[in-house]
This record gives C-alpha cells, sequence and structure tokens, in this order.
C-alpha cells in the first residue's frame, strides 16, 4: 500500500476531485455567455427598453390602444374589428397573450414595441457589416458602414416618433432587416420565421417575402413545408380572423380608405415625395452608388436590396391609387433598406477610394467619408431637437392619460360609468377610454354633438387644460341619483399637483 492511499485529507478540506468540478461550475455560466453573445444581447436589449419606456414616460398613440383592446375582448368573446383601428396581425399576435396580465398588458405591449424596435438598430448595422465584409483582416471599413447604417435608421424622419408611441410601424421596419440579414447569414428557416412576423404588420411586406419564398420553394426544397405553413399563418391571421369576427374578410382594407391622410395632390408623385422625405439626400445619393457599384461588381445581394426598395414604393404607389392613405411611415421599410445600402457605400468608399487612383494617398477614403458624416451632423442635431420637444409634447399627452385613468376610477370605475351611459369623447382619446372601461372602440362615441342629439343616455369626457369633466347626458330617470357623482371635475390645482375631484353643477 503506498503513502498517497494512506494520505489523510484534514476534514473539510476539499481535495483535487472537489475543486474540479467547483472551478468547472464557476466557468460553465461564462462559458455559456461566450458561446452565445447573442442571447446576452437579447436579454439586454429587453432590459434597455424596460428601462427606456419608465425613462422616457410616453403612452401608446391611438392605434395600440385599440390593439390592447382586441387582446382584452379576445378572451372575453366580445372582439369586433368593425371599428377603428383598422385590422392588424402583428399587434394581434402580441396583446392576446397579453391580455392574461390584466392591466399589466400595456407594459408587456410597450416594452415588446420598444425591445423589437431597437433592435433594427442591430440588424441594420449587421448587414452592412455582412455586405462590406473584412478583407485582409481589416474589419474598419465594415465597422463603418454598420454603425452608419446604424445610426441613420434612427435618422429617419419621425422615426424615434413611433418608437415613443410604440406603434408597430417601427417592429415591422426591425422584422424585416432582421429577416434580410438572416436570410444573408444563411439561415432561411428563421429568416421565413421572422419575415413572417413582417407580413403579418403590412402586407407590402409580400412584395419582399412573396419573391423570395419561390425562390427557395426551389432552391430548397426541404424547407415547402416551412413555406406553406408561414403563408398559411399570414392568409388566416389576414382574412381568416376578420372573416370570424365580422364576416368580413377585406375588413383590413375596407376600413383604411377614405382616410383624411389620403393624398390630394397627383398619387404618384405625391408618394414618391413622401418617401424621398424620409432620409437626407446625402443619404440617398450614397444608397444610389452603392446600387451602380453593386452593378459593376455584379454584387447580387445588393442589387437585390436596391430592387426590393423600388418594388416597395412602387407597390405603395398602386395602394395609394387604390385610395389607401400611403403614409410616410407605410414606407419606413424601404427607407431603412436604402440607410443600409448608404452604409455600404460608405464602407466601400473608404477601402476602395486609393485602388480608384494610384496617386490618391490611402487615406483618401477617410476623407470621403468623414466629409458625408460631417454634412450630416446640422441635419442630425435639427432632428435632435424636434424629437427632443415631441418627446416634451408626449411626456405631457401621459398626463392627461393618466389622469383620465384617476378619474374614471374616482367616479366609481369602468362599470359605473358604463351604468350611467354610453362613453363619449373626442376622436383623439377614443382609444384610450375604451382601453379605460374596457369597451370596444366601437363602443366609444367620437362625435359629441351628434351623440347627444340622438337622445340616449351618453357619459362625455371632455379633456380641459389641466384634467377632465365627465358629464352625464340623457340620464335613464332611475339611475339619475346613482350617476351623480359622475358629473364631476378631474383636475390637478397648486394645492392638489396629482389630481382633485370637485362637482361640476353646469
Amino acid at each position: 500500500m503506498s503513502e498517497n492511499t494512506l494520505e489523510v485529507q484534514a476534514p473539510g478540506t476539499p481535495g483535487p476531485s472537489d475543486r474540479a468540478p467547483a472551478a468547472g461550475a464557476r466557468s460553465r455560466p461564462w462559458r455559456l455567455l461566450r458561446d452565445n453573445p447573442w442571447w446576452v444581447v437579447g436579454i439586454a436589449l429587453v432590459l434597455f427598453s424596460a428601462a427606456f419606456v419608465r425613462v422616457t414616460n410616453t403612452r401608446p398613440g391611438y392605434d395600440p390602444y385599440g390593439w390592447l383592446v382586441w387582446g382584452h375582448q379576445t378572451w372575453h368573446l366580445t372582439l369586433n374589428l368593425g371599428g377603428a383601428p383598422s385590422w392588424k396581425p402583428l399587434p394581434y399576435f402580441f396583446t392576446v397573450p397579453y391580455a392574461l396580465f390584466g392591466h399589466y398588458e400595456l407594459w408587456l405591449w410597450m416594452v415588446t414595441s420598444v425591445a423589437i424596435s431597437l433592435s433594427g438598430v442591430i440588424f441594420a448595422g449587421r448587414i452592412a457589416y455582412q455586405l462590406v465584409g473584412v478583407e485582409d483582416g481589416d474589419r474598419r471599413p465594415a465597422i463603418v458602414a454598420a454603425v452608419f447604417a446604424s445610426l441613420g435608421l434612427l435618422g429617419i424622419e419621425n422615426y424615434m416618433h413611433f418608437i415613443l408611441s410604440v406603434q408597430s410601424d417601427t417592429m415591422i421596419v426591425s422584422l424585416c432587416l432582421g429577416s434580410i440579414d438572416q436570410a444573408i447569414a444563411g439561415r432561411p428557416r428563421w429568416a421565413l420565421a421572422i419575415g413572417t412576423l413582417a407580413s403579418l404588420g403590412r402586407p407590402e411586406v409580400w412584395a419582399w417575402l412573396g419573391p423570395w419564398s419561390l425562390w427557395l420553394w426551389f432552391k430548397q426544397p426541404s424547407i415547402r413545408k416551412w413555406l406553406i405553413g408561414a403563408w398559411a399563418f399570414i392568409f388566416f391571421m389576414w382574412f381568416g380572423v376578420p372573416t370570424i369576427t365580422n364576416q368580413r374578410p377585406l375588413l383590413a382594407e375596407q376600413l383604411a380608405l377614405r382616410s383624411p391622410r389620403e393624398l390630394k395632390e397627383n398619387k404618384i408623385v405625391g408618394t414618391f415625395h413622401r418617401f424621398t422625405e424620409l432620409q437626407w439626400l446625402p443619404v440617398q445619393l450614397a444608397a444610389l452608388y452603392a446600387t451602380i457599384v453593386a452593378y459593376r461588381r455584379r454584387n447580387w445581394t445588393v442589387l437585390a436590396l436596391a430592387a426590393a426598395v423600388v418594388v416597395w414604393v412602387i407597390v405603395e404607389t398602386i395602394l395609394v391609387l387604390r385610395g389607401l392613405p400611403g403614409v410616410p411611415r407605410y414606407m419606413f421599410e424601404p427607407a431603412a433598406v436604402m440607410t443600409v445600402l448608404a452604409g455600404v457605400a460608405l464602407g466601400w468608399i473608404l477601402r476602395d477610394a486609393p485602388r480608384m487612383n494610384w496617386s490618391l494617398p490611402k487615406w483618401s477614403g477617410i476623407v470621403v467619408v468623414g466629409a458625408i458624416f460631417l454634412i450630416l451632423v446640422p441635419a442630425a442635431v435639427s432632428r435632435l431637437r424636434a424629437e427632443h420637444k415631441d418627446l416634451r409634447h408626449e411626456r405631457g399627452r401621459t398626463k392627461v392619460i393618466n389622469m383620465l385613468q384617476t378619474a374614471i376610477n374616482r367616479f366609481g370605475g369602468a362599470k359605473h360609468i358604463v351604468y350611467c351611459g354610453e362613453p363619449v369623447t373626442n376622436v383623439e382619446y377614443v382609444s384610450i377610454l375604451a382601453w379605460d372601461t374596457n369597451l370596444n372602440v366601437g363602443s366609444i362615441g367620437y362625435l359629441p354633438k351628434r351623440e347627444i342629439k340622438h337622445g340616449y343616455p351618453i357619459v362625455l369626457f371632455t379633456q380641459l387644460p389641466n384634467g377632465w369633466l365627465a358629464e352625464p347626458i340623457h340620464t335613464a330617470p332611475s339611475r339619475v341619483a346613482a350617476c351623480a357623482n359622475v358629473n364631476s371635475f378631474w383636475i390637478d390645482t397648486p394645492a392638489h399637483p396629482n389630481g382633485a375631484l370637485y362637482p361640476h353643477h353646469g
């Protein structure tokens, strides 16, 4: 028997066999993070988005409150899509499960919207980086392209406004970019899954997903079942759900027609003008340069992206000619791809400028790219100031929305309001009042004078400079006494900055 066998281990002292697993256990989480960096990025993005929602202190716009109502009403089997907002499956995909969490549905949607929207910054950068690539170990041109594409995305006209008001438009942009990124990276199933979600946001996405799906059908037969399932899901969500709830498969288009934002000028010129206003001229020229260079190099990926921009604008123009509004935010997606192409152009200039003329110094590309950045600085500063002003406006709107919710609670709650009459308010706050009273948007009156003339019981909510006024009108005689407390002001005063209740004697 050897001395090693007879060696006595002191009580409580770990031996070699005890220490090894402990060290391995400590290194395992770090190894997991190292091997899955994008999971770390995703988690960080969600946490940042939650903080962003909290710090900015804004609230959804008109449409998102309607989408939240859809989720709530679905579980009560009372979903009615016949009123505004027009049907859009993408937010419904999220708000239905979120509605199981009660009033937290609002916060879950806000964080989801912001997180997906901000992910577009990452996808834009990744696409530009992949398209420029790394030559001779030099990553700098690709990094510059990625940075420009990422920042340029946020520079699209009114882009941050729609992130702050947690709309779906910026989400669709991110999903489109995510699908393109995964397609370029050689992950067709992920690209199809993300593209399917994007197709639930706007039908224009079909003009991109359709040709690519057809290409996949012939090039990768193993994915055909995925393609069939994806398109069946898209068509069911767009046409099946409205048929089930309202017997109107084309409900989305019908509600979007005759919009007050419809172009009154030449529709073809007007649509193109709306598109070009989304980005600065240097970005557009840089994207055009990338397209020309890509044609000379037969870079089919870049050419396909350039063609996608043109196709989207053409499709949007056709929809506008059919009577749809074609507002600028419906063309965020091609503007985003154009911005990515501009980033690619800068990366190529940085790398290739010295090669174009042997007499040029190696740093000539840096001068050109630096000049482009400098040209855009004043416009970027101006846009930042506009967004800061918009943020102040949105925070003021948040205060009004919060006071409406508080007022309803102080007046006796949503059920008591409905007991006294149909809620009525100006159109701007209709979907918010529907959310606060647990009613369909179509059950809220939006033309106060007309509702009063009809003579049935209503509760009219009027926004004041510092609060809200509720007035029961045409109240049923048997309910006048019970509804007397509803006839009140909820306003903030210097003595009561968080609001106070005052009776209305008008």
